[in-house]
């Protein structure tokens, strides 16, 4: 009598056969890249470890979350939420208000010399772009001013600077992600870098001639930019590569891939992820790490496959940094000037700084409601 198998084993075997195939060859959103990570060096020397965070101020923002990106204005604090609202208020929190909403995401954001606000809105419309807003009866006023630049869609409007000539700069993260489709830009964001699709840009727009170019494309994950002080450089955060970029503001069409006159790579090989750029006060300017180094990502950085695998499994499953709170200030040189820690976890994924002449408060991308703060003599500025 011939033995029969167990059904058991036998669809366990099929199922784990089947996995397997999803896991080896089904198609992702986005093709990895590979790339050449330099060896992290971890924190130590101007990053070595501290907590000098540790003891933070809160402001509850109520029904508002993940204030990702705050400017400091006439005395106000605005600050850009996950619902599309830019709200503001005093510097303790007090006479909260929402002052527009643009339905998207505002990311980056600064206001104009007339007052109005230049959003960063990936999230707006089908694929989002950069905004003008403004104030009008109570009633937002939204103006697109560019979606595209040489018939390529701008898909990850993320951050923005005004010039005192009018020209506005602006990042475009990916060209790769729909965040949209995604809904959300945390996720989208991490799908870019686990891809390393280095299709991000730094862009212009010309008010007056209603044009926008490319100054440098190529780079991974394009992100917070400020101006030099004499407005002839924009300092930009390349995330998914660990470093600084200085940009000449009259590059043209440039490639990160290549080395060439009008920009160059200020630092590298930083501990963590950097975020968003702000100017501080003191020729300081403060960048947000967002997370730490990813242990997986480095080992994987020359094998897109593995990556490739990594982003055929539930989002949940794919890899993150562990909960950190490190932000950094340097000069234009690329000089080190202040480093703040908290190893505990508390208040993660800080994605920048608003430097006051009181207090620092800190953009964010973690699920509390609220805006932590410390006072600058709590951490020796």
């Amino acid at each position: 009598m011939k033995k029969r198998g167990n059904p058991i084993l036998s669809i366990m075997l099929g199922l784990l056969f089947i996995l397997t195939l999803y896991l080896a060859f089904w198609p992702v959103a986005i093709k990895p890249v590979a790339w050449d990570t330099p060896k992290s060096e971890g924190y130590q020397g101007p990053f070595k470890k501290n907590n000098k965070l540790a003891e933070l101020s809160f402001i509850d923002i109520g029904d508002y979350a993940e204030p990702e990106y705050m400017v400091y204005q006439s005395d106000w604090l605005y600050a850009a939420m996950k619902g599309g609202e830019i709200i503001r208020m005093r510097h303790d929190g007090s006479e909260m208000e929402e002052v527009i909403t643009t339905k998207g995401r505002p990311l980056g954001f600064d206001f104009d010399s007339e007052g109005a606000i230049i959003v960063a809105d990936p999230m707006y419309g089908d694929h989002g772009g950069l905004l003008r807003v403004i104030n009008h009866e109570n009633e937002a006023k939204i103006e697109l001013l560019t979606d595209s630049v040489d018939d390529s869609p701008i898909q990850f409007a993320d951050a923005v600077a005004v010039a005192q000539n009018g020209k506005i700069y602006f990042t475009d993260a990916s060209q790769k992600v729909n965040v949209n489709k995604i809904g959300d830009v945390g996720k989208a964001g991490e799908i870019d870098i686990l891809a390393n699709s280095s299709s991000g840009r730094l862009l212009e727009f010309d008010p007056a001639t209603k044009e926008t170019r490319v100054l440098i494309k190529d780079l991974s994950f394009a992100n917070g930019i400020t101006l030099s002080k004499d407005k002839q450089h924009i300092f930009l955060n390349e995330t998914g590569k660990y470093r600084i970029w200085k940009v000449d503001v009259e590059a043209r069409n440039l490639s990160a891939n290549e080395q060439q006159n009008g920009a160059h790579v200020l630092i590298e090989n930083l501990p963590g992820l950097p975020d968003n750029m702000t100017r501080g006060q003191d020729g300081r300017i403060w960048i947000g790490l967002v997370n730490p180094r990813n242990a997986f990502l480095d080992l994987s950085a020359d094998k897109p496959w593995m990556r490739a695998v990594a982003m055929r499994l539930p989002h949940f499953l794919l890899p993150k940094g562990a909960g950190y709170m490190h932000v950094i200030a340097i000069d234009e040189s690329g000089k080190i000037l202040t480093d703040l820690q908290d190893s505990n976890g508390v208040y993660p994924n800080i994605t920048g700084v608003t430097e006051t002449d009181d207090q620092l408060y800190f953009h964010h991308l973690n699920e509390t409601k609220s805006i932590g703060w410390v006072r600058k003599t709590e951490v020796g500025l």
